[in-house]
């Protein structure tokens, strides 16, 4: 199979798809359009997914999603193959649907992406903040028997952890939120620990670079009280191939914005 050269993967929660098609039709329009973008939350059902506005701006596309909540979508300028929806085993049958509409993977040419919306855990006291931790059981599991760290594998979304203190702008106080705990902290790491890279962090180390600013925060953008719960991970062998990665802060500005913004990475 061919190489893919001198491409753009992004990730970008929505939160409602079709709530952001004046954000997103600019920026599939325009020069720096990412060649593979990876939605999550797009709460849409499939019958009413905007499938053809992205087919008109040069788009394929591959989703599913819901009512409501959930979904995910990969959009891509080349065709992907062995598209595959969910986790490759069910823990619950109530949850079969949600979880397919949490997971899409697929490849593109010669590299592989994981697109994750990786389950929030609503409370640490709550059921489903261990069903969380399992997700990323899960999600190693599916790892350790379909792939290896050798391959092309670029692992995407809004996994719903910050994964040190760097990623959160006020961290104290933060010990029991669902997304920063230390078991979940832990769950992640364990997957990363596979044979990812951060890719986030190897290209902005510093501090104040965040992808989520909570509306329920009052002036969260212009205060950059953020979270950095996004991520791109790429394995060893994609990951020297990355030239450069950057946050698309102002769609959060935009009128009628996500709460989260893109993240978009840059391969040779």
């Amino acid at each position: 199979m061919e190489n893919l050269e001198n491409f753009s993967v992004a990730t970008f929660n929505v939160n409602s798809i079709r709530s952001r098609l004046h954000i997103l039709k600019p920026w599939l329009e325009s020069n720096d359009s990412p060649t593979i973008l990876c939605l999550q939350e797009t709460k849409c059902q499939d019958s009413e997914f905007p499938q053809n506005f992205f087919e008109n701006l040069g788009y394929y596309t591959y989703f599913k999603g819901m009512k409501s909540y959930n979904g995910v979508a990969m959009l891509s300028k080349i065709q992907a193959h062995n598209v595959m929806l969910g986790l490759p085993t069910v823990e619950d049958e109530a949850r079969a649907e949600s979880e397919r509409c949490r997971v899409i993977r697929a490849t593109f040419a010669n590299i592989t992406i994981i697109n994750t919306y990786i389950p929030q855990g609503k409370d640490i006291t709550h059921a489903d903040y261990p069903y969380k931790i399992r997700f990323f059981e899960r999600i190693l599991s599916m790892l350790q028997e379909s792939y290896n760290p050798d391959q092309n594998i670029i692992w995407v979304g809004d996994i719903n952890v910050a994964r040190t203190e760097l990623d959160i702008a006020q961290p104290k106080g933060k010990k029991d939120n669902v997304c920063f705990h230390i078991d979940v902290r832990n769950a992640f790491e364990n997957v990363i620990n596979w044979g990812f890279t951060d890719l986030f962090r190897k290209f902005l180390p510093e501090p104040g670079n965040f992808t989520f600013w909570d509306y329920r925060v009052k002036n969260s953008l212009e205060r950059n009280i953020g979270w950095r719960i996004d991520h791109i991970l790429t394995t060893s062998k994609i990951s020297k191939r990355a030239e450069n990665l950057l946050v698309k802060k102002r769609f959060r500005a935009l009128e009628r914005p996500s709460d989260h913004t893109a993240v978009v990475a840059y391969f040779k």
